[in-house]
């Protein structure tokens, strides 16, 4: 069951939290872009595995709320909309980059024959968004309406 919240984070009303067990929430925030649950708090074995694959710039970026739970930038990837992710260098210089994807043409087949999808993330399309314009990136590869 998923409900509007508060975000810990930001402050938006526009915080989905996702109910799965009475143990168990995800928060994915439509106003800041950032995510979060009740496993990412310090010594779990959930929230030390994340630390160790997540890249420089999104653990530079993290939060923690007065919970003590630790909140990081989403990455959305879908195969035939596109991606929106972190770039940056740092925490005081980054954008929301959206990238829309495109069909695979026969000459990129030919190239990758190992890839079996049908789409690629056409990285010319790139276009970069404030922080504050989380869904305004989601819009552009039309995950939300324009």
């Amino acid at each position: 069951m998923d409900n509007l919240i508060i975000c810990k984070r930001c402050g938006s009303d526009a915080c989905l939290e996702n109910i799965v067990s009475d143990d168990i929430r995800t928060y994915h925030c439509m106003g800041c872009g950032f995510i979060s649950n009740t496993f990412m708090v310090e010594n779990n074995e959930f929230y030390e595995q994340q630390i160790q694959t997540l890249p420089e710039i999104y653990k530079d970026l993290m939060y923690q709320d007065d919970e003590n739970k630790w909140w990081f930038p989403s990455t959305i990837n879908l195969q035939e909309q596109g991606m929106v992710f972190v770039e940056g260098t740092s925490k005081n210089k980054w954008k929301w980059a959206s990238v829309k994807a495109v069909k695979r043409t026969e000459e990129d087949k030919k190239k990758n024959p190992k890839v079996k999808s049908d789409w690629k993330m056409d990285m010319s399309n790139i276009k970069y968004f404030e922080e504050r314009d989380y869904m305004e990136a989601l819009s552009y590869i039309s995950v939300l309406p324009q």
